[in-house]
């Protein structure tokens, strides 16, 4: 089974006119080998400090706000991995990277398999249009953004 493991970084969210200073979690969820990250916010460096040597196996992104996404591409630059959003959420993406797509949708019932740990996605509309969060039975566990 796979292990979970949270990075914190701070940065700011900017909505509608407004901003705000925050922190974000980023999970981790994988083994010595490899690992999926779940919502790369804010520092690359930090988040790949916490990945290490391994393999990312992807970028998953809860959601399209600033704050969840705006270290996903250097992130994904910098191991290759894919980065993965629902379509829904496209529009909020644009906002941050005009210039780059996502490079792969994520659908309700997708399933993301990690470190022999799957992940099924559930499209979680509210927060945002594509929302989703990551459903693990094994170890019972949800991720949100």
């Amino acid at each position: 089974m796979a292990r979970i493991e949270r990075v914190v970084t701070s940065g700011q969210f900017t909505l509608d006119g407004g901003t705000w200073d925050v922190d974000n979690n980023v999970w981790l969820v994988g083994d010595d080998r490899e690992v999926l990250v779940i919502d790369a916010a804010h520092d690359a460096d930090a988040v790949l400090a916490a990945v290490g040597d391994r393999r990312v196996a992807g970028i998953v992104c809860t959601h399209a706000h600033n704050d969840h996404i705006n270290a996903a591409a250097e992130v994904a630059d910098r191991t290759r991995a894919r980065i993965l959003l629902h379509p829904a959420d496209e529009v909020l993406w644009s906002m941050v990277y005009s210039d780059r797509s996502p490079d792969g949708p994520l659908a309700d019932g997708d399933e993301i398999v990690v470190a022999g740990t799957a992940l099924r996605v559930m499209h979680t509309p509210g927060h945002a249009p594509g929302a989703v969060c990551l459903y693990a039975p094994e170890p019972r566990t949800v991720f949100t953004g």
